[in-house]
């Protein structure tokens, strides 16, 4: 795992991966409207949501973007999504959730493109940008949330202060991501430090695994994967992509990992 951890979720890669591998990734995916690139979430009991047929097969990525957006009520609200990958997030939280409006923001042009074509849903829009410089004026927005992908990020606390500058005052950050426990502590360091206020925090390892082996036991899961991977990079993109047995799935399982939800807001000022 410690390979599969700095090839893929370290800084140092950040910039080479969005030029080259994320695009790439689109390519291969966007011919199956594979609209969701994150983790699953699934409680004990299921969490049950009631969902509509179309959006049945995504059910574990959709529970975990509905367990971190839930955290505060988006309704009505203006929301900014960071690091929207291919757009299924943002899309399931406009049409059930009933924010006033939705921006999903990727620093992937190709997945950008592809999310515009996919997502055509009133009050969901979709713009390039990078989440070191948000390219929006301050208070722009009432939630900000980001899903498991600020670890590649080269400057974290950078990124924290654009999203304390880009929220209204008592705004909401909504936010789940992973480290490697022994950067847990770092990680905490660098929230407590930042202009926001820690609402709530927990470890979700739990969840997760059950969601990664909902995910992977579906039979369509496998045969995309064996359809997209070619046979030698399938060890290192299981490992990745939290297939049981393999990398990350092991991490979490054993607790080298850990993935967390937070809730944090901005203070209102005088």
């Amino acid at each position: 795992m410690d390979l599969v951890f700095r090839l893929t979720y370290n800084p140092v890669t950040w910039k080479y991966s969005a030029k080259y591998a994320y695009p790439l990734q689109t390519r291969r995916l966007e011919r199956d409207r594979t609209v969701f690139l994150d983790a699953g979430y699934e409680t004990d009991p299921p969490l049950g949501l009631p969902l509509e047929p179309s959006d049945e097969p995504d059910r574990p990525s959709i529970q975990l973007y509905h367990s971190i957006a839930t955290q505060s009520d988006i309704g009505g609200k203006h929301v900014l999504e960071v690091g929207c990958g291919h757009g299924g997030g943002a899309s399931y939280l406009t049409r059930y959730l009933n924010p006033a409006s939705y921006t999903g923001l990727d620093l992937n042009g190709r997945g950008i493109d592809f999310c515009r074509r996919a997502h055509p849903v009133p009050g969901l829009s979709f713009l390039q940008g990078t989440a070191q410089d948000l390219p929006f004026p301050d208070a722009s927005f009432d939630a900000v949330i980001n899903v498991e992908s600020s670890h590649c990020y080269p400057d974290f606390p950078g990124f924290l202060r654009e999203v304390d500058r880009v929220l209204v005052d008592g705004g909401v950050f909504l936010y789940m991501d992973l480290r490697k426990r022994k950067h847990v502590a770092e990680w905490e360091a660098q929230l407590a430090e930042s202009p926001l206020t820690i609402v709530a925090g927990r470890e979700i390892n739990d969840e997760i695994l059950r969601g990664l082996d909902t995910m992977w036991s579906s039979p369509a899961t496998q045969e995309r994967f064996e359809r997209h991977t070619p046979v030698f990079l399938r060890r290192l993109t299981r490992g990745v992509a939290g297939a049981p047995g393999h990398g990350l799935h092991r991490a979490v399982q054993n607790g080298d990992m850990s993935y967390r939800m937070y809730h944090l807001s901005k203070n209102v000022t005088g």
